[in-house]
């Protein structure tokens, strides 16, 4: 196993991170889990060892959201998630670390600009074929690379206006399957070795511990005020991305 003090310095924060925000609370502030573990060791190395953590993470959010799901959303998101992981697995060797973060900041800032700055009251939306289908395969495949499914889920979902509780009870069962889907691809590239099982056995018990606090988080939070901070924390994880992305693009340079 890593036994390196300060990898685990970041990788608990990050772990508890990632489990709030699977609990409810912080939207898509988990997106911040990889770049943090990636202080330490490598993003794929990172990817790696926190799969198998977000499906304990993952089974306790389903239980936390039991029946409460939108099952027309997920006919939709599911489909498009699949391809977006196909994809990922062809794809991602060929895009640099950077590039993805850059995209996934992009697409965080712009959306969150668009819903601070409209004049008229955003209008609630339903579920969308083309809409739903295109940020499916977005999340899946930015979720296949860095675990970074989540703002592209919240563009699609976010707009609809669910309610709280029955919006993370979709998120839990999407994420829970496109997890175990990415199984597949990541056994395929050897990412499962010892030392990666071994360091996130370690880390497992943070899992639920950070789960559920982001559960109790939000019934302890108004409705409002968790939307206010789903948009807050997309929006400084996409500022993030964006400088660490460009950054790291122009000193490759040299």
């Amino acid at each position: 196993m890593i036994t390196d003090p300060f990898f685990y310095f970041c990788a608990v924060p990050a772990i508890l991170i990632f489990g709030m925000a699977k609990g409810g609370f912080g939207g898509g502030i988990a997106v911040v889990s990889v770049p943090l573990m990636s202080l330490a060791i490598s993003p794929i190395q990172a990817a790696a060892i926190l799969l198998p953590i977000l499906l304990v993470m993952d089974a306790v959010a389903l239980w936390s959201f039991r029946g409460r799901w939108d099952r027309a959303n997920l006919k939709i998101l599911l489909p498009g998630a699949v391809v977006g992981i196909a994809l990922g697995s062809i794809g991602f060797r060929y895009l640099s670390e950077d590039m993805i973060r850059i995209l996934i900041g992009v697409i965080a800032v712009v959306f969150c600009l668009n819903y601070w700055l409209k004049t008229q009251p955003i209008d609630a939306r339903g579920p969308s074929k083309l809409r739903g289908g295109f940020w499916g395969a977005v999340a899946g495949f930015t979720s296949f690379g860095i675990h970074a499914g989540g703002p592209p889920v919240n563009m699609y979902l976010l707009p609809q206006r669910l309610e709280k509780s029955l919006l993370m009870g979709t998120m839990a069962i999407f994420f829970a399957v496109v997890n175990v889907i990415k199984l597949v691809p990541y056994s395929l590239q050897g990412s499962f070795d010892h030392t990666n099982l071994i360091t996130a056995a370690v880390l497992m018990p943070v899992a639920p511990v950070g789960v559920r606090l982001g559960f109790y988080l939000l019934h302890k939070v108004s409705e409002k005020t968790i939307y206010r901070i789903c948009y807050f924390f997309l929006f400084i994880v996409g500022i993030k991305l964006l400088f660490d992305g460009v950054s790291g693009a122009y000193l490759s340079r040299f």
